[in-house]
């Protein structure tokens, strides 16, 4: 195999790594939500009521799950405070245009959702040699 074919195949190897990388994150994520919810359903009724603490317990259920998956895959806690980071942004930035009647609940939630996304991507990327770039 020539060094050309060596560092191609490299390459090929650091990115399927990241890329299943974001694919367990998402995962964890989801299982964190749907593990998390009913706790927080009969613990706070009328949660789904109040956009805002719903959004960030869902933040903070995301992150739980995430987080016990990146320890469980020998992650420190920098990257795991960084990646949970990531779940609250969307929303830190989102939420006053809720606040001023600009965004309804659900708009505040879905592109909450959807902005995580690149976040995640950028905390990836910029820890890339964690995540095997």
């Amino acid at each position: 195999m020539s060094s050309e074919q060596t560092i191609a195949r490299t390459g090929r190897e650091h990115w399927w790594r990241f890329a299943r990388h974001a694919a367990e994150m998402a995962v964890s994520m989801v299982v964190g939500m749907v593990a998390l919810e009913p706790v927080w359903s009969s613990a706070w009724p009328g949660l789904a009521d109040n956009a805002t603490a719903h959004v960030l317990v869902m933040a903070t259920n995301m992150s739980l799950g995430m987080g016990l998956w990146m320890r469980i895959r020998r992650h420190g806690w920098v990257g795991i405070a960084g990646m949970s980071a990531a779940m609250y942004a969307p929303f830190v930035v989102l939420l006053p245009f809720h606040w001023a009647g600009a965004l309804s609940g659900m708009a505040l939630m879905t592109a909450g959702h959807v902005l995580m996304v690149p976040a995640m991507l950028v905390v990836m990327w910029r820890r890339r040699h964690e995540y095997g770039c």
